[in-house]
């Protein structure tokens, strides 16, 4: 979806999810999956649909003001778990549960208008009251849904910010557009969005293959959900002045960003099974596929230095020929911004790998 189609924003603003998932994908953990907030709009659409209200959400982004992970402390953390529910002898029942956080966060979703032909358009400037009650509509039918399987708290009042939902129309013309979207990130801060990075993930498998030329992405991608120390010298000397190496990560040097991997959808591994043939599926009425995780990286990045709309959205993707089911971001990087970037950077068309299908 082009940022053009989007007609309007439903912004849910400081959402207080109670023990949500933290562990994303079977590698990743730390903050909910992207997948889980997309699966959060298609429910809230769905019952917004059975409440009247046509609206249909084509697009979430995600900026959170606070998260705590429930761990131990320590050099080694695990996570605290429940003992509920018990046996029947009172014993611990046979059940390992999920790790658990608490967040704070922002949504904001990307709206346009389900209308038949001939019938006015409702998503307009001038009708703001109809916005405001669609908007809380949306707010009270979320606060009984779970997001990423946490409940949502009531939103505590906080002076100066907005903690109601809201809505607001996208200005047609993209510079107005762009002045509209300045006034609305300063109610997200102080926080951080989730961003797409795939192309620091060439970077990555670039200059990994400078040392291994059989690198693969999936080692790339390793390479950087990890710190890499190595002596770092000033660039044309044979050693440090004062005899002093310094030591750090070349791909992580300060100012680089908050960079993390991320799970962004899923892969097929069989094909298709018809409705109702796989036992003990959770939904028997439509296809069913066995899939696994796929992988990307993506960055935390204060709303203020996104410059339109498009760049905090997430959508998701599918390709059934590839048995490819991703979400993808809008977010692209300025040249000044990108330290490691020069003319000869490999980008990912020009990937010759077989795990490439992923991202391009």
């Amino acid at each position: 979806m082009s940022p053009q189609q989007t007609q309007a924003i439903l912004v849910l603003p400081h959402l207080r999810i109670q023990n949500a998932n933290a562990i994303g994908s079977p590698l990743t953990h730390g903050f909910p999956s992207i997948t889980a907030f997309t699966g959060v709009m298609w429910a809230l659409q769905r019952k917004l649909a059975q409440a009247g209200v046509p609206l249909q959400l084509q697009g979430v982004g995600v900026v959170c003001h606070h998260h705590q992970e429930q761990v131990t402390q320590g050099y080694v953390r695990n996570f605290n778990l429940t003992r509920n529910p018990v046996d029947k002898d009172g014993s611990t029942a046979a059940i390992v549960e999920e790790g658990r956080m608490h967040l704070q966060i922002t949504l904001v979703l990307a709206v346009s208008e389900k209308r038949a032909p001939g019938t006015p358009a409702a998503l307009v400037q001038s009708n703001q009251a109809k916005l405001d009650e669609w908007a809380a509509q949306a707010g009270h039918i979320l606060a009984g849904m779970r997001v990423a399987g946490g409940s949502v708290l009531p939103s505590r009042p906080v002076p100066g910010k907005r903690v109601r939902p809201w809505m607001a129309v996208v200005p047609e013309d993209p510079v107005a557009a762009e002045k509209e979207f300045r006034q609305w990130r300063r109610q997200w801060l102080p926080g951080f969005a989730l961003v797409g990075r795939d192309d620091l993930l060439a970077q990555y498998l670039q200059a990994l293959r400078t040392a291994q030329p059989d690198a693969t992405l999936l080692d790339a991608w390793l390479h950087a959900a990890r710190f890499n120390y190595a002596p770092v010298v000033p660039d044309g000397e044979a050693s440090a002045p004062d005899g002093q190496v310094k030591w750090e990560d070349p791909q992580r040097r300060k100012g680089s960003g908050w960079v993390v991997p991320i799970p962004v959808g899923y892969a097929a591994l069989t094909p298709s099974h018809a409705p109702g043939t796989v036992r003990n599926a959770r939904d028997a009425s439509v296809p069913m596929r066995f899939v696994e995780s796929v992988y990307a990286l993506g960055e935390w990045i204060s709303p203020h230095r996104l410059t339109h709309l498009a760049q905090l959205l997430w959508h998701a993707e599918a390709n059934e020929a590839q048995g490819l089911y991703r979400c993808r971001n809008g977010y692209q990087p300025a040249q000044s911004e990108d330290a490691n970037s020069n003319s000869n950077t490999e980008t990912l068309d020009e990937w010759d790998d077989d795990e490439a299908y992923a991202y391009t």
